[in-house]
């Protein structure tokens, strides 16, 4: 009778948090596999590979958890019983919270991934936060056109212009987070970029 094999002696789940804190904060090509398997509990390499597969495949499911759990800040774009601008200023105030919460890694990993972009042989490999990144921008430009339409936002703001701006406040949020900038200071930017839609 064959033997059972030795049953894993580490938390995936708490593995996979550890792990994406440590991508989180420094990247993915920055962070090494002996990080990793420090960070995940001192575990071995034949246990991390038997439980990830590889670095790559292990960077994409943390990306996929981040996504499903802390990037849902904001979600509030596609909430129609929300009003836009509600759903704007909902966005901001969860990010902006998320970001400077010292629970975790200061920052957005999906927007740190700009900042932290793998050479270009590795593209492939942070494609999950670009296209959250694309999905952000897209959840803008609609919810600015709904308020457009529903006449909440005046039919002369460029839609597109504006997204671009509360996208790039939403990206730079993390290196103000990081930069240990006030966060009351960012709060009541919210107001000034509001104000562009009056």
């Amino acid at each position: 009778m064959a033997k059972m094999g030795r049953p894993r002696a580490f938390n995936r789940d708490q593995a996979l948090q550890s792990a994406m804190y440590l991508f989180w904060t420094y990247g993915y090509e920055s962070t090494s596999l002996s990080q990793l398997k420090v960070a995940m509990g001192n575990i071995s390499s034949p246990s991390f590979y038997a439980a990830f597969g590889s670095k790559e495949e292990l960077f994409k499911e943390v990306s996929m958890c981040y996504i499903s759990t802390y990037g849902q800040v904001t979600e509030p774009l596609w909430d129609t019983t929300l009003s836009a601008k509600k759903a704007l200023i909902l966005t901001l105030k969860q990010s902006i919270d998320m970001q400077y919460d010292d629970h975790h890694p200061r920052g957005c990993m999906v927007a740190l991934g700009t900042m932290m972009a793998p050479s270009e042989e590795n593209l492939h490999v942070a494609l999950a936060l670009s296209q959250s990144r694309e999905r952000t921008r897209l959840g803008f430009i609609e919810c600015i056109n709904r308020g457009i339409k529903s006449g909440e936002i005046p039919h002369h703001v460029n839609s597109l212009n504006i997204a671009t701006i509360f996208a790039s406040f939403l990206t730079g949020i993390s290196s103000l987070a990081r930069d240990n900038i006030e966060k009351s200071i960012v709060e009541k930017s919210v107001s000034s970029l509001m104000s562009l839609l009056n």
